[in-house]
């Protein structure tokens, strides 16, 4: 029995050094914006992807979304080197649950376009916003049978889920009017 443990503990390593690799690969794009991964960040967002798989209970094969969360997100306005490595960790971990959430409906793409889109769009930055309505909504109006995002690949989705008012110019000068006039 020791034997084999052993064994899967050589596998689990070599895996493990192996993601590690593949998102240090991701500097290549991600430094144009300010990001720079150590090797220390690497290994706690593989670390991280172990424990969003167990969560979640999820398998990954081959390179996984961890990178290509890191490379889709790394310039988005909302996010900063000092807390990239841990909005990456959290994305991935919304990712596993919505992907989830929607029956397996979506692909990689479809949710991935949907999270960036919102993430920057309507929760200006909040994974709060984001995980607890944006792709709630999201993934509810899938599991009843929407089906709209496969032409969009997950695009311009949200505006028909919203359930918040929007930004009312004709209010904002009337407000403005009254406060200056």
């Amino acid at each position: 029995m020791e034997e084999k443990k052993d064994i899967f503990d050589l596998i689990s390593t070599a895996a493990r050094e192996k993601d590690v690799q593949q998102l240090m690969e991701c500097n290549r794009t991600t430094e144009k914006y300010g990001i720079v991964l150590s090797v220390e960040d690497a290994r706690m967002l593989s670390e991280s992807r172990i424990e969003a798989q167990k969560k979640h209970r999820r398998v990954e094969f081959g390179e996984g979304i961890l990178p290509e969360i890191l490379r889709m997100f790394c310039d988005s306005p909302y996010i900063q080197a000092d807390d990239f490595v841990q909005t990456a960790a959290e994305l991935q971990d919304l990712f596993f649950q919505y992907k989830n959430e929607a029956a397996e409906q979506l692909t990689d793409a479809e949710l991935l376009n949907f999270m960036r889109e919102q993430f920057d769009r309507v929760c200006y930055g909040s994974l709060e916003l984001l995980g607890g309505t944006c792709l709630e909504r999201f993934a509810r109006a899938i599991r009843e049978g929407y089906s709209g995002y496969e032409v969009s690949e997950g695009c311009g989705e949200y505006d028909q889920f919203s359930e918040e008012e929007g930004w009312n110019s004709e209010l904002y000068y009337e407000i403005l009017h009254e406060l200056l006039g």
